[in-house]
């Protein structure tokens, strides 16, 4: 099993899995034009996705949706809150699949179960993905680590983790409200580098050695500070996910680690547009 984030941050989200030769979405928040360009820069045939699973309702997960739905016939897995939250501005979607937070199901081969996350969203979720006893998580948008967060990713091999907002550039960032800053740090709202850091350390005895860190503000914080929050861990591959361009590849496998802006490599011009 493997990994590539499309895209990450305020401007949308979404991640490809693959999983011997089938394939499966979390999120699409990128227009569907930059979905498919992005997963055939990467190899993959959108018309072979068996699944989009969704973590929440907001805007920068799911925008993406309704074209892409409309041009692919492909299945939606959500719950019946979020699904309830989006169906009127998704009508293209022609196959649900509803599942309660907590439930365990299976798409492309991998077993997966869904966990409840603390954020500002109707019935946000958390994944696990699990696939010849290796283990995988998403984890996007929540305020802080709850209990159950802790319990359900133990024993992940490679995480997708938010590293929303560097503290000190989100205190001294002049163009924010306190309120919006008070919503950001809230218990309902994003991690901070240090908190998905310290997420991360707690994981790693467990068996965590890859991560990838995403949903980067575009205004309080940058690839270099958050690299550097975590340059202190010994983990086997460090990427940082960014709004213009997809991830490389990241398997569950041993793989050298790539040097050099955030383990990025060059795709060229990724812009959001259309």
């Amino acid at each position: 099993m493997k990994l590539a984030v499309l895209g990450s941050g305020s401007g949308g989200n979404a991640t490809v899995f693959e999983n011997g030769g089938r394939y499966f979405m979390v999120d699409a928040g990128l227009s569907s034009r930059q979905l498919v360009k992005r997963m055939e820069f990467l190899g993959v045939n959108p018309e072979k996705l068996e699944g989009i699973l969704l973590t929440h309702e907001h805007g920068d997960h799911i925008q993406g949706l309704t074209v892409f739905a409309r041009k692919h016939a492909v299945p939606v897995y959500t719950t019946a809150l979020t699904q309830e939250a989006i169906r009127e501005k998704v009508p293209a979607v022609s196959q649900w699949k509803l599942f309660a937070a907590g439930q365990e199901f299976e798409v492309a081969g991998v077993e997966v179960t869904s966990f409840s996350i603390p954020h500002d969203a109707v019935d946000p979720v958390g994944f696990v993905f699990e696939s010849s006893g290796q283990k995988a998580g998403v984890l996007t948008d929540l305020g802080y680590v709850t209990p159950v967060v802790q319990e359900k990713l133990a024993g992940v091999r490679a995480l997708f983790l938010e590293a929303n907002y560097c503290e000190q550039m989100l205190e001294a960032d002049p163009n924010r409200p306190w309120s919006l800053k008070q919503r950001i740090s809230s218990r309902h709202g994003h991690l901070s580098n240090e908190q998905a850091r310290d997420l991360v350390r707690e994981l790693m005895p467990g068996g965590l050695e890859r991560v990838v860190l995403g949903h980067l503000s575009r205004d309080c914080n940058r690839g270099e500070v958050v690299e550097g929050v975590f340059s202190g861990l010994e983990l086997k591959d460090l990427v940082v996910a960014r709004q213009c361009e997809p991830t490389r590849w990241v398997r569950l496998a041993d793989i050298p680690r790539v040097i050099g802006k955030g383990g990025q490599l060059e795709f060229g011009d990724f812009a959001l547009a259309g």
